[in-house]
């Protein structure tokens, strides 16, 4: 496997450099594979971090490295190059042994003990349910479910999280928006607020209270409106036409507790339990599951964040000014400090956040994952000051920040505002093109790197269609398999030094990254190494595979080839199901 061939290397290097620099002994020893095949199957530095030291040039030191290695059948070549790099290159065995450890292995190959079986907690999506997911909420979906996965076969313990935001004006804007639309259903004509929710689900969760209420939720136009203020000329977009727009919506919402009463609960949980639902079921649909739903009311309920934000007045971190409490964040590098509680009494979103950070670590994960939008990037350093001011320890927070994704669809680019209702939903792509297109097309780019989703690469069924490529290499290894028609049990012990052209070669030394990929891209947050990684290696087995026979009539040679497909497959598989798309068996 790769680890133990950089684990015998780096042993080689360390009897070399013992013998040539003996006080430089615990110098640490770097591998990696050069870009380039010519220069070898892998390549060190050491020479260039010993120069200093030694005071030495690194090419002449390189050398001495070299003649000081043990002899070892690892190894057929160790050359010096460049400003002296050495470049070793491997024996063949060495190479191919990797089939037999990828078929023994299986599902299990590629799987790592770096995670320690530490608990960490990846939080993502937490979209509030004020309405469908649309195709940017895909992107934090697919991005938190591969994530998890990979981090999972690294060996992590991994906890999947959802942030319910069910507390908060935008569930009173919801459940707002949602009677309104029951009152027009009923005849009762009260103005429709352009920051109000406006998608058809709206209309939808309204005609389900007047199926199933009837008009026991029906007021009086005049009454819904009385005491709010005048609303500005409807093409006004000025910052004071938006608040006196916000100040009208939230006189709704007080009128329509009040004239609700009790029923307004309903109204409010009628709303979020049908776009929680919704979101559950999308989100289960494209693959993705969480282990905790958790509620931010639940925070209020329980009176942690009261208790947080006491915590934080109790050492320090607070004062009042104009009768509201700030928390003192440009102590810890914010660019202002930010108010906890507002003079009327109510906690700010922040103070929820600030407790629901709090709770994560009284859960005693060894990481905290937060996957947020990019537009929450100034958002980090608040969150990390109030978890230094409660005493808690800010290195085990991590913020991967993830970029929307924007739709292409004939050209045009589709608007995803849920407020406004012209969005394109995540249900709508994936009825288009596919899970198995959308959970690989979102894990293509490196998560905070604009991604424009092109709709028609995606549903394209050409060597140009990253996912179709890989999957189409995996059926026709399938199918290399039928017809070859053996005991899939016995290719772990066919002869493999008969797999010795430059393209089973290559495609053998493909497989001994594999764990290395898995590995880098735990530790960089990064699935979209694997999807890169997946490409490659099925871009170098179709080449083999247009250039070479498989089914030969030597049957010593075609056990070999067929091995050797057959261990491209099962990589192939082992990674797509870190990504979270499918193998299909023939296409």
């Amino acid at each position: 496997m790769a680890q133990d061939v950089k684990t015998q290397l780096t042993e080689l290097l360390q009897q070399a450099l013992a013998s040539v620099a003996p006080s430089a002994s615990a110098t640490p020893i770097q591998l990696e594979r050069p870009r380039d095949p010519t220069h070898g199957d892998f390549a060190t530095n050491l020479a260039m971090q010993l120069a200093k030291a030694l005071k030495k040039n690194p090419r002449e030191i390189a050398r001495q490295l070299v003649n000081e290695l043990p002899v070892s059948t690892l190894v057929t070549k160790a050359d010096v190059a460049g400003a002296g790099f050495i470049n070793f290159t491997l024996d063949a065995g060495a190479k191919t042994d990797i089939v037999k450890a990828v078929l023994a292995e299986g599902e299990n190959f590629g799987r790592s003990t770096q995670g320690g079986w530490q608990k960490v907690q990846v939080e993502f999506v937490s979209a509030n349910p004020t309405g469908p997911l649309h195709v940017g909420h895909g992107r934090g979906a697919a991005y938190g479910a591969s994530l998890s996965s990979l981090l999972t076969f690294a060996g992590w313990d991994v906890t999947r999280e959802y942030y319910v935001n069910d507390a908060g004006r935008q569930m009173d804007i919801l459940g707002l928006s949602t009677w309104l639309r029951y009152l027009e259903q009923n005849g009762v004509d009260v103005p429709f607020l352009p920051n109000a929710y406006q998608g058809d689900y709206v209309r939808e969760m309204a005609r389900q209270m007047s199926i199933a209420h009837g008009a026991k939720f029906v007021r009086q136009a005049a009454d819904v409106l009385a005491g709010t203020p005048g609303l500005p000329e409807a093409e006004r977009a000025d910052d004071e036409a938006k608040r006196q727009r916000d100040q009208h919506l939230d006189a709704l919402i007080a009128n329509a507790k009040a004239l609700l009463g009790p029923d307004w609960t309903y109204v409010h949980q009628h709303a979020l339990s049908e776009q929680l639902a919704d979101c559950r079921d999308d989100l289960e649909q494209f693959g993705v599951r969480f282990d905790v739903w958790f509620s931010e009311q639940a925070l209020f309920d329980t009176g942690l964040v009261a208790r947080c934000v006491d915590l934080l007045e109790k050492k320090g971190h607070l004062y009042v000014q104009n009768g509201a409490r700030w928390f003192k964040s440009t102590t810890f590098g914010d660019e202002k400090d930010r108010v906890v509680q507002r003079e009327n009494g109510l906690y700010t979103y922040f103070a929820s956040d600030i407790a629901y950070h709090l709770n994560k670590f009284e859960r005693g994960f060894d990481k905290v994952i937060n996957i947020w939008g990019a537009d929450h990037h100034g958002y980090i350093s608040r969150v990390n000051g109030a978890i230094t001011a409660l005493d808690l320890d800010a290195a085990k927070l991590q913020v991967a920040l993830v970029q929307f994704a924007v739709l292409y669809r004939n050209g045009q680019k589709a608007s995803m505002s849920t407020r406004s209702g012209e969005f394109v939903t995540l249900r709508e792509l994936r009825g288009e093109v596919g899970n198995d297109a959308c959970r690989f097309f979102y894990a293509l780019r490196k998560s905070d790197q604009h991604l424009d989703f092109d709709l028609d690469l995606a549903k394209s069924q050409t060597n140009e269609n990253p996912v179709y490529y890989i999957q189409y290499a995996h059926a026709r290894i399938c199918s290399v398999v039928n017809q070859w028609a053996g005991d899939p049990g016995t290719l772990t012990v066919a002869d493999f030094s008969l797999l010795g052209n430059p393209r089973e070669l290559a495609i053998a030394s493909k497989l001994t990254e594999f764990r290395e990929v898995i590995e880098n891209a735990a530790r960089e947050l990064a699935p979209h190494l694997i999807a890169f990684y997946l490409k490659d290696l099925a871009g170098e087995f179709h080449g083999w595979y247009n250039a070479e026979r498989m089914l030969v009539d030597d049957a010593a040679l075609r056990d070999a080839r067929v091995a050797l497909a057959a261990a491209v497959r099962q990589v192939i598989r082992n990674g797509l199901a870190v990504l979270g798309v499918s193998c299909p068996e023939s296409m």
